[in-house]
């Protein structure tokens, strides 16, 4: 009997292992969200990581985290670190290319609750006097990456996340926008 039991519990370790081997070794969460203002000014407010303050869907999650920043804002090097609750953990972003108004890719560092590696990058693509913005994270799974994905879907888990981010980014970037001359409404005729 006891056989029995052993060579069940042996038999569904490997079926599992199976399971986690053959999961997708990469992962991508992408979302766009079209704003109107100039790629130049949606741009500047992702560029500069003291601005994500005002947009970034963790911010709201801990008033009370700690932030450190160095490096020039928007210039490649330019680090954002991080430490609150459980909800927003402890990590470091790294801005490793910057193209204005056209693009910014930042290496993403989870300290806690896990560590992992992401690259993340957003996309500027102007459409007349809007910007088409689609922020995509990209990331490898490791086996426990791979278990981890069993039960949980990095797509369902960040992608809300990254649809609040470009909304209040919407909000903020259109607030301040600045409109391309014939975008602008005609100023009143003085009769």
């Amino acid at each position: 009997m006891l056989k029995k039991i052993a060579f069940t519990a042996v038999a569904l370790l490997a079926i599992l292992a199976i399971a986690i081997a053959t999961r997708p070794a990469d992962f991508r969460v992408s979302r766009s969200q079209s704003i109107d203002a100039l790629a130049s000014g949606v741009y500047a407010q992702v560029a500069d990581f003291h601005r994500w303050k005002a947009w970034s869907p963790w911010e709201k999650l801990d008033p009370l985290m700690q932030t450190e920043y160095a490096g020039e804002a928007g210039v490649p090097g330019a680090s954002y670190a991080w430490k609150g609750n459980d909800k927003v953990g402890e990590g470091r972003m790294t801005l490793i290319d910057a193209r204005p108004g056209q693009l910014l890719s930042i290496k993403l560092e989870f300290i806690k609750p896990f560590a992992s590696v992401a690259t993340t990058r957003f996309d500027f693509t102007p459409q007349g006097g809007t910007t088409q913005v689609t922020w995509t994270m990209d990331g490898h799974n490791d086996f426990v990456g791979k278990a981890f994905s069993l039960v949980m879907n990095m797509d369902k888990m960040v992608g809300g996340d990254f649809e609040r981010g470009l909304s209040q980014l919407k909000a903020v970037a259109e607030g301040e926008a600045v409109k391309p001359a014939s975008a602008q409404a005609p100023a009143p005729s003085s009769r």
